[in-house]
């Protein structure tokens, strides 16, 4: 198969490349960053080198392929955060249409059954919209937990104050993800037949921040360490002076409240939806322990 794959050779990416093109696939990797070629070309895959935001680029990189993966990158510009990523599911949506794939796996998120109070998931939520009017594409919405590598933000946190948190409480139940999970599960949906729209969670494993914090603690050896809630404004201050910018500590601050009411898992708890991915809690705390 030709398989498109957004997302430069990320998190998601490198190991999505990998299983594909050992799998015999022609794999082209789209990157902003003309740097990368060479290591693209290095795992035996092509390189598109331009902006998600760019239709005509897309549109001359997609045609003739078979499948597409679809994810748009977080955070996109710094400012306006949420329009810019909608404008870019958009450039994804007319080049998918005017190229005439057959079959798209989107990145989405939990909570993007919501249209808003879920800070940067709300672009995700009006993405999924734009591609449910695709009329020719068979479009599987991957909706992702929470991913284990943001917890590597808190290691400042950890070093400089001995604690890890949130403004979310201790015992409150969050869907996790380990990006390796997610690239499987995007094999597993680009190769495979399909039609319509169809939602599928991944998720490794749902534990408590407290839970994360203990397991967290062993690996590191600092078995005491503890989870402590903030508030918003001290989580938005916080945030802040660790030099993020405004809009975007805004944003992460309005998704640890919906997480906090419980309103960001709830399709996915109440849907008794399943556990696919297979790298649990303490399996991610012995890596982050690696990189403390």
């Amino acid at each position: 198969m030709k398989i498109i794959l957004s997302g430069s050779l990320g998190n998601i990416g490198k190991p999505l490349a990998n299983k594909l093109v050992a799998a015999g696939h022609d794999v082209t990797v789209i990157s902003s960053n003309a740097d990368k070629k060479e290591a693209i070309e290095k795992i035996g895959a092509k390189a598109a080198i331009g902006s998600v935001s760019d239709v005509a680029f897309l549109t001359d990189t997609f045609i003739g392929a078979d499948a597409i993966f679809a994810m748009t990158p977080p955070n996109l510009g710094g400012k306006n955060v949420v329009s810019n990523t909608v404008a870019a599911g958009e450039a994804f949506a007319k080049a998918i249409q005017t190229a005439n794939i057959k079959r798209v796996v989107m990145l989405s998120s939990i909570g993007a059954d919501l249209p808003g109070g879920t800070g940067p998931i709300a672009g995700l939520h009006h993405i999924e919209a734009v591609y449910n009017k695709l009329e020719s594409a068979a479009v599987t919405f991957l909706r992702a937990g929470f991913f284990y590598t943001n917890l590597y933000n808190d290691v400042p946190m950890i070093k400089g104050a001995g604690i890890m948190g949130a403004n979310y409480p201790v015992g409150i139940k969050m869907p996790l993800v380990h990006p390796e999970d997610i690239a499987t599960a995007v094999a597993e949906e680009l190769l495979k037949e399909a039609t319509g729209k169809n939602i599928r969670y991944i998720i490794s494993d749902v534990r408590t921040p407290g839970e994360i914090a203990k397991a967290v603690g062993l690996a590191i050896d600092k078995t005491d360490l503890p989870w402590v809630e903030f508030t918003d404004e001290q989580s938005l201050q916080g945030m802040i002076q660790a030099g993020l910018p405004e809009e975007i500590a805004g944003l992460y601050t309005e998704m640890g409240s919906g997480l906090r009411s419980g309103k960001i898992t709830e399709d996915f708890i109440k849907g008794n939806f399943s556990i696919d991915g297979k790298i649990k809690l303490e399996d991610f705390a012995k890596e982050f322990a690696e990189k403390f």
